[in-house]
């Protein structure tokens, strides 16, 4: 069970799922603290392909109430594998544009090591655990991230 010191950080802590742009800056401003030496940050956001194909925009939908409650245990599990001070953790839904940030993990540690390790553990976990789903666009048509791909069309093929 978490000591009151892990469970008053675990109340600190920022985990949200948004539909607005994410502010890195404000989240990083707000794990970082006197005692920290390190902050670890992982900015995922939406590339202009996948497969080769060229990406139009993303969708992003979630269980929401099962999403956030999933999100909690992996910060929940972090202060306890790790000596970290405080972590957020914010995904996007709805539709992003390319360049725009669908996740971002900060991590505050007094030292770097955990930070790292800590950052690392919650995108891993987060992409296998939690119940988000992202729906790629291409000028021909849409699939779910880790599906099947629409058939390239021939015009495509005879580039290549």
């Amino acid at each position: 069970m978490a000591g009151s010191s892990t469970v008053k950080a675990i109340e600190q802590d920022k985990i949200e799922l948004v539909r607005a742009a994410i502010d890195a800056g404000a989240l990083v401003r707000d794990v970082r603290a006197g005692q920290d030496g390190a902050i670890v940050t992982f900015d995922g956001f939406v590339r202009n392909e996948s497969d080769g194909r060229l990406t139009s925009y993303l969708e992003y939908e979630a269980y929401e109430s099962m999403a956030l409650g999933k999100m909690k245990e992996i910060a929940a599990e972090i202060h306890e594998k790790f000596a970290i001070h405080r972590v957020a953790i914010v995904h996007r839904l709805g539709r992003l544009e390319i360049g725009e940030t669908s996740v971002f993990i900060a991590v505050s540690a007094p030292h770097r090591g955990a930070a790292f390790d800590a950052c690392r553990f919650a995108i891993d976990t987060l992409k296998r655990t939690v119940p988000i789903w992202k729906k790629e666009y291409f000028a021909d048509g849409a699939v779910w991230a880790d599906g099947e791909l629409p058939p390239t069309p021939p015009s495509a093929k005879s580039a290549s």
